[in-house]
């Protein structure tokens, strides 16, 4: 393998219906989640923007949920499609011809070793515009959108000097001074 190279191959979209103006994320193990969703963020603000689709294959496919997951929370009322599929990917890869030197001429052309993997993949679609319930995948906007929607806990207030009370709180028993201390060791 040292004496090839790899070469770039495209492969097909998992949704071919798009609107011409759709961004396409290409999510990668090795992306930042806030670079991908500072641009996502800035794209879906422009009003010509009315879908994004975020990508992911392999060890890149937790990523794209995450990235979804919270720009579905960033803005509410967008539509989600989801698709799985293996994803064949076809790695080509040249060798890579020595040095001519003047003992040895230049030799015959390069050589290629194709490689074909079959990897998970992963596309979700969020569109501001209504899609078809009907299709495989599909999750309607969240009827109760943003962080501030979760129940919170109660909180009750105290002074530092306060013990807790209330279900989960533990107090540990301590002699009273001057009591008999007794020996548990035995």
């Amino acid at each position: 393998m040292e004496n090839f190279r790899k070469v770039r191959s495209e492969g097909s979209s998992p949704f071919a219906d798009l609107a011409p103006g759709a961004v396409h994320m290409r999510v990668k193990e090795g992306s930042k989640i806030r670079n991908l969703l500072a641009f996502a963020t800035a794209s879906m603000a422009q009003p010509a923007t009315r879908a994004i689709v975020f990508s992911g294959c392999g060890r890149a496919t937790t990523k794209t949920v995450t990235c979804a997951e919270i720009l579905k929370r960033r803005l509410a009322g967008l539509h989600q499609v989801t698709r799985l599929r293996y994803r064949s990917v076809r790695e080509v890869w040249q060798s890579v011809p020595p040095e001519p030197t003047p003992d040895h001429p230049p030799e015959e052309p390069p050589a290629s070793l194709s490689v074909l993997k079959n990897v998970p993949a992963l596309a979700i679609l969020l569109s501001k515009d209504a899609l078809d319930p009907r299709q495989p995948g599909y999750q309607p906007p969240d009827p109760h959108p943003g962080p501030s929607s979760q129940l919170a806990a109660p909180t009750l207030k105290r002074s530092l000097g306060e013990p807790a009370t209330g279900e989960g709180s533990a107090k540990r028993s301590q002699p009273e001074p001057g009591a008999a201390h007794e020996d548990r060791t035995a």
